[in-house]
């Protein structure tokens, strides 16, 4: 497919392998269950969420010319995602995520995004000096980074004349990659969608709420930060105050790609022209939906 991208998606695109039990897991548990591979990946999440809002997403990332990679093509297609604008390597394969689910959340996961680490500043070509923009006129829409990207890589996007005119919007891919935020805290930059732990990592310090966390945040140098705490409240912070709202009471079934759902409605929902209470409620909505297993993967 071709067409001009409503927002573009900058991370990661691989296939997510996701075992489900039922039954609660720990240590060593060898329980029956269900394993799926699906596209995902946070970029492809958030993409993957923007389509269910009638949104056109582009997405830049690294993914490989083997059998994985041109499944996982097709499959971002059929999506309604836009993949012309990916960086096709002949030499890395393609990514992959494997999680286990129980009954009692994520047991486990392993994210391997050797291959979008090693591409590096190649998935940005079509921003640099391509068909999306260059530093004479750059992207002017929005755009939401994962923190699957290296922090060199996430630095350099700070410094590019290509991004200067974007609406960044940054998530972290998993609490172990929180850190890799610090530059647009330094930068008073974007938008960040953290949840809890990830706040607290950022700010060396823990939290007892999102409203908490997310002024934390703010008072470090972030332009604006929305932080997610699972069942409890959520925080949307920036210099006019924090507002914070209740998610949606729903039985859990699933929560791999949560944050991504949230995020990717906020997003869509602030292109929408929604105010700030509004846009953080119908997040938290979409989330619940999501982790209640009433949306398909």
């Amino acid at each position: 497919m071709s067409s001009t991208p409503d927002i573009l998606c900058i991370g990661s695109v691989l296939w997510d392998v996701i075992g489900r039990s039922a039954s609660h897991m720990r240590q060593g548990s060898d329980v029956p269950g269900r394993i799926i591979r699906l596209p995902g990946g946070v970029a492809m999440n958030i993409a993957m969420t923007l389509t269910r809002f009638g949104l056109t997403p582009g997405l830049l990332s690294a993914v490989g010319q083997d059998p994985n990679g041109h499944e996982l093509v097709d499959a971002c297609e059929r999506l309604g995602c836009i993949t012309e604008y990916l960086y096709r390597s002949e030499d890395l394969p393609t990514d992959m995520y494997m999680a286990v689910e129980g009954a009692n959340g994520l047991i486990a996961a392993i994210a391997d995004a050797h291959s979008l680490e090693q591409s590096g500043a190649r998935i940005l070509s079509p921003l640099i000096d391509g068909p999306l923009g260059s530093a004479e006129a750059p992207w002017a829409g929005p755009v939401a980074l994962d923190g699957n990207l290296t922090l060199g890589l996430l630095e350099e996007i700070l410094r590019l004349p290509a991004f200067a005119a974007a609406d960044l919007r940054i998530a972290p891919a998993s609490p172990g990659k929180a850190e890799r935020l610090t530059p647009f805290l330094r930068a008073g930059r974007g938008v960040l969608y953290v949840n809890l732990e990830e706040a607290g990592l950022l700010c060396m310090q823990s939290f007892s709420d999102s409203a908490e966390a997310a002024a934390a945040l703010v008072a470090r140098g972030a332009s604006r930060a929305l932080v997610t705490n699972g069942g409890q409240p959520a925080s949307d912070a920036s210099s006019e105050g924090v507002i914070s709202e209740c998610p949606p009471e729903v039985l859990v079934t699933r929560v791999t790609g949560a944050g991504d759902t949230f995020m990717a409605a906020h997003i869509a929902a602030e292109l929408r022209g929604a105010d700030r209470a509004t846009a953080l409620d119908e997040a938290l909505a979409a989330a619940a939906t999501y982790v209640s297993g009433d949306v398909t993967s």
